[in-house]
């Protein structure tokens, strides 16, 4: 286990670049083992979702080599299995995502159920019926989902349900190899999701977003080399921004996509930060106290979910009562305890909507009476330091930012978690003058 041992107080200043994005650069190493030739990826981090995914290829038989730190060569040529080992499952939510590839080469797969942070259930029967429109066989068992193609698989219509970000990555790949042409409804509109699509598109696939939400695919029998820079990471942005604002730093964030974060930006004007855009990159500096706002989470272009974490730590330090609604996920308030034991004052409540179905972007019939869909927070409130325990990715750099804005020592454990999503983020914080040590 890690732990952080966090000195706060102290305003975070400097200058920082941004990483290739952890929800883009796995998804296209996985995409990359339906080519027999070798693909290089650049500008990819080495979060620990790479590194998942890299093991997993290499477990299958396929070959790696980092060119520098951040690209890589890869050749899956020579794949000999087509089942994943149970411990993906625990420490990855993107294990049904290798199924597309593996159906491909072998016409079979045997996945672990995906796991990953404990942020609710999530909806995998879109992806799963996803799968049968294309005719494959789906068994699901206890402890892992068997899939089978006996016939050559045919493009289809299919239409989600509710949009999904790892449902459309997923069918996008099934699509790229099936016979003839498929048109994929109401799907996510993420850049992560338009990543993926030209990466694919430079492998042989005929892929074109005909509007926001409608995808329509060709696919092909062979798949080539291909060399692509992946985008630049969104929630790494967001991450230093928030700790510039918090910590009433200044903070320059450099190799940065403005388009993928005008929601925030938005919000980051609403709430009185200072901020300076230029190509790609923005500097944002804390002027005055904030300001108190009410947000809703939804899908892109949306205000994401992945940010609301790390906005209700520097709603904390905005001067009234701000709220949050979450409602692409079911239970993603757990962190709001540890920040309400450092002297936060969050309120959870439940929204009354009047139709929860169309409303929440998840399943409210897998919902649990314990789990809370909106967040009260009422400000400013001085933080001390105490001892936390990360429970998912984004809340555990939520604690980390909180620990840096409080007064005092915090110590947080499982702080590993946190190195799923992020490139050594505690050295780069500590690089902007935060006083981190991983012990």
């Amino acid at each position: 286990m890690t732990r952080f041992i966090i000195e706060g107080g102290i305003p975070l200043k400097g200058e920082v670049i941004i990483r290739g994005a952890k929800n883009s650069g796995f998804k296209l190493l996985i995409s990359s083992m339906f080519s027999d030739n070798t693909c290089m990826i650049s500008n990819l981090t080495k979060a620990g979702e790479t590194k998942i995914a890299l093991s997993v290829i290499k477990y299958l038989g396929g070959k790696y080599e980092f060119i520098g730190d951040h690209s890589v060569q890869i050749n899956s040529r020579h794949l000999q299995k087509y089942t994943l080992p149970q411990g993906v499952g625990k420490e990855s939510r993107a294990s049904t995502m290798f199924a597309p590839a593996l159906l491909y080469r072998f016409g079979e797969a045997n996945l672990p159920w995906p796991g990953g942070d404990k942020i609710g259930n999530r909806p995998l029967d879109r992806h799963l019926e996803g799968f049968r429109s294309f005719g494959v066989k789906v068994e699901e068992g206890e402890k892992e989902i068997k899939f089978k193609v006996d016939k050559k698989v045919k493009g289809c219509h299919y239409k989600f349900s509710k949009p999904t970000h790892t449902g459309t990555d997923t069918m996008i790949m099934m699509a790229s190899w099936a016979e003839g042409e498929t048109i994929l409804e109401n799907t996510a509109q993420e850049p992560e999701v338009d990543d993926l699509i030209d990466f694919m598109n430079k492998m042989g696939p005929d892929i074109k977003r005909l509007s926001p939400s409608v995808i329509r695919i060709k696919g092909v029998k062979k798949f080539r080399s291909a060399r692509h820079l992946v985008i630049p990471d969104r929630n790494e942005a967001v991450t230093f921004a928030c700790a510039a604002l918090g910590t009433k730093g200044s903070i320059s964030i450099f190799n940065i996509e403005p388009l993928h974060l005008i929601e925030f930006n938005n919000m980051l004007i609403h709430a009185g930060a200072k901020i300076e855009i230029g190509v790609n990159e923005m500097k944002v500096s804390f002027e005055d106290i904030l300001s108190p706002t009410n947000i809703e989470t939804k899908p892109h272009p949306g205000f994401m979910t992945d940010w609301q974490a790390l906005w209700a730590i520097l709603m904390t330090q905005a001067r009234g009562k701000s709220s949050i609604i979450e409602r692409v996920y079911p239970s993603r308030f757990q962190y709001t305890q540890e920040l309400n034991e450092m002297g936060a004052r969050i309120k959870l409540f439940n929204p009354q909507v009047d139709d929860p179905r169309e409303y929440y972007y998840f399943n409210p019939n897998t919902d649990s009476p314990d789990y809370y869909h909106g967040a009260y927070i009422y400000g400013p409130t001085k933080l001390k330091g105490t001892q936390m325990t990360v429970n998912d990715i984004r809340a555990g750099a939520t604690l980390t930012l909180a620990a840096l804005i409080a007064e005092g020592k915090s110590t947080i454990l499982e702080a590993e978690k946190i190195d799923r999503g992020y490139e050594e983020l505690d050295a780069r914080l500590t690089n902007l003058g935060g006083r981190i040590n991983r012990i």
